[in-house]
């Protein structure tokens, strides 16, 4: 069964947050590592435009969040929590936040993104040159590298596409060199 059938089926055929039934899509829950059901949620154009671009969030649109964050779907759990944490300035959001329960590993995807944090408590993934850096970046390799239990060495100049951050260390993340899901020191890597 194919993603988007998986969410269909999941969500009854509406937007996992808000229950519209137009203009549904896939949207992944960053950051991810393999994009199955279990890091996406089945959501309208009009959720992903206001989660993509805060600056034209509708408070009143986000009540639907008082029913959406008891789903059983826990990515749609983490969104839940992520909006009521950008809206808490609202009042009340911070009633329902108050009232929600995440698990230790939900919450800290919850938290991954810096959602509802202080900049300075935020992880903060940077490159060797002080670039910041975020889930699906292409980033080069600036230093050849001894894989370890791989039995190879990546190469300096290696593109790596489509990497994903270490939630809990600012000084890792993922990626694919070789065909094999690495873990690579982020001062050893450039933005491209």
């Amino acid at each position: 069964m194919s993603l988007e059938n998986t969410l269909t089926t999941r969500s009854g055929g509406q937007c996992e947050l808000c229950k519209a039934s137009e203009g549904l899509s896939v949207y992944a829950i960053q950051p991810q590592s393999n994009g199955g059901p279990d890091q996406s949620a089945y959501l309208c154009a009009q959720c992903v435009g206001q989660i993509e671009h805060t600056e034209t969030m509708d408070a009143n649109h986000w009540r639907c969040l008082n029913d959406s964050m008891w789903s059983p779907s826990i990515p749609v759990q983490v969104l839940a929590w992520r909006l009521l944490n950008r809206l808490s300035g609202e009042g009340w959001p911070q009633d329902l936040l108050d009232l929600m329960y995440l698990d230790d590993d939900s919450l800290l995807w919850a938290k991954a993104l810096g959602d509802g944090l202080s900049d300075d408590l935020k992880v903060q993934h940077r490159d060797s040159n002080g670039v910041v850096l975020t889930a699906g970046d292409t980033v080069v390799l600036i230093k050849d590298l001894t894989v370890k239990g791989a039995n190879f060495t990546a190469k300096r100049g290696t593109a790596v596409r489509g990497i994903s951050l270490v939630q809990d260390n600012a000084e890792q993340i993922e990626g694919r060199v070789n065909g094999q899901q690495i873990v690579i020191l982020t001062q050893f890597v450039k933005k491209s």
